[in-house]
């Protein structure tokens, strides 16, 4: 329990990382892209897979955050990962923030989802 408990702070660690380094001018643009889109995921206070779904609510937490945080420093120079571990660790006194938009969009893509079944439901029953 305790390596999960210490993998588990890395992984908020290098989230806090890749936050300050896709700000970074010196970070190509598709690093910045793709990084932005790791930190917003992982940053929404919604997830894509809610947790309640069986296996695949946490598929999300324990596959797809990672793998997206690892290609992320793959993609950003040394230097800057550097100086935003520094930085990072501030913000982790700090507490997480929060990015709503993504949130709001996951939100929207559910709504649509749902939306959908019902009108397919209603057209197989009328």
């Amino acid at each position: 329990m305790g390596k999960l408990t210490a993998w588990a702070k890395k992984l908020k660690r290098q989230i806090f990382v890749l936050y300050f380094a896709y700000k970074d001018e010196r970070v190509p643009w598709y690093a910045k892209l793709f990084t932005a889109c790791v930190v917003a995921y992982a940053f929404s206070p919604i997830d894509l897979i809610p947790d309640f779904i069986p296996v695949l609510g946490y598929l999300d937490d324990v596959i797809i955050v990672p793998v997206g945080i690892m290609l992320a420093l793959r993609m950003i120079p040394r230097e800057v990962i550097v100086e935003c571990e520094d930085r990072a660790e501030e913000m982790l006194k700090g507490g997480k923030p929060k990015n709503w938009v993504v949130g709001a969009l996951v939100i929207l893509l559910w709504s649509v989802l749902v939306c959908w079944v019902l009108v397919k439901g209603y057209e197989l029953v009328f």
